[in-house]
């Protein structure tokens, strides 16, 4: 709790104003008397040094530079408040939710968003020849101050998989559950890993059975799509170099020479937890599905 006295409008502080009054209207005539018994340059001296002591008292707020970080018991003053009441406030980052700000506080401490510089390039994947995650991130260049909005995600992670080991061989083929991310991933596919132009490869489509409710809690940048996975709904997903095999001509776990409805397995790229089952419906040349049902082998 504040230490703060009394602020509500007809309570001591009211009192106090009627005072200031008073105080005010007896140094008024004080000066005026006085007036007439100067010479006059005296006078002027006078009401130079009147003007003065006005300012100096008029000089409140928040005004000067006062504005601290955080909570600061020492950074109050005597003026009139955001409420419009004559008393105690402060020029700390917490009078805005204590409600006791001084009434220059908006203007004198702007509220500064926090400011970060532009992603760096995605990291290579963590581990070679099976599904990992790449890593982006930035930096902060300006902390927020004066309740300006706090700094946002400093990192982020993406599903991916690298094709080649650490000798630069290529992966052996493995056998197993289909892995898949959204078909944004595909988007920089447009040259193989010698710099040749792409295959456009082909396009299975699939029906969903069933998948983890992990799916539907995802609410990373890049897993969200994973909540557009649902039973029932039919789905395209693309079988596109490098993840194709250059002699076999197909994508792990794609489905290509199973029966039609044979029970398959996936696994989404990015979440392990997040897989499910789906029955193979047909083979394309080109996906057709709708954006958010598309999808790329990895």
């Amino acid at each position: 709790m504040r230490p703060v006295t009394l602020t509500s409008r007809g309570t001591k502080d009211s009192n106090r104003d009627f005072c200031h009054f008073r105080l005010f209207g007896g140094a008024y005539e004080f000066f005026l008397d006085m007036m007439g018994l100067l010479s006059v340059d005296q006078s002027v001296v006078l009401v130079v040094a009147a003007l003065f002591g006005m300012y100096q008292f008029a000089e409140g707020g928040c005004s000067g530079g006062r504005c601290c970080q955080g909570t600061d018991f020492t950074c109050v003053t005597t003026d009139w408040r955001m409420d419009r009441v004559y008393g105690t406030c402060y020029c700390d980052e917490r009078c805005l939710k204590t409600k006791d700000c001084c009434f220059d506080y908006p203007t004198e401490c702007p509220a500064q968003l926090c400011v970060v510089s532009e992603w760096s390039h995605w990291s290579r994947c963590t581990q070679h020849c099976q599904p990992s995650f790449r890593v982006r991130r930035r930096s902060v260049e300006r902390l927020p101050q004066n309740s300006g909005q706090a700094c946002p995600r400093l990192e982020e992670q993406a599903g991916c998989m690298e094709y080649q080991d650490r000798q630069g061989q290529f992966c052996a083929s493995v056998q197993g559950a289909a892995f898949i991310t959204t078909m944004e991933y595909s988007k920089g596919r447009t040259h193989d890993l010698y710099g040749a132009p792409m295959d456009a490869g082909f396009c299975m489509e699939f029906k969903m059975e069933s998948l983890t409710p992990q799916c539907m809690v995802e609410n990373r940048p890049y897993t969200r799509w994973m909540q557009y996975l649902r039973e029932g709904y039919s789905v395209c997903v693309a079988c596109q170099p490098p993840a194709m095999n250059n002699h076999s001509q197909s994508c792990q776990g794609d489905g290509n020479l199973a029966e039609r409805d044979e029970l398959l397995h996936w696994q989404a790229v990015g979440s392990p937890r997040c897989r499910g089952t789906w029955r193979k419906v047909q083979r394309l040349q080109h996906c057709s599905c709708p954006q958010v049902h598309s999808f790329i082998f990895i």
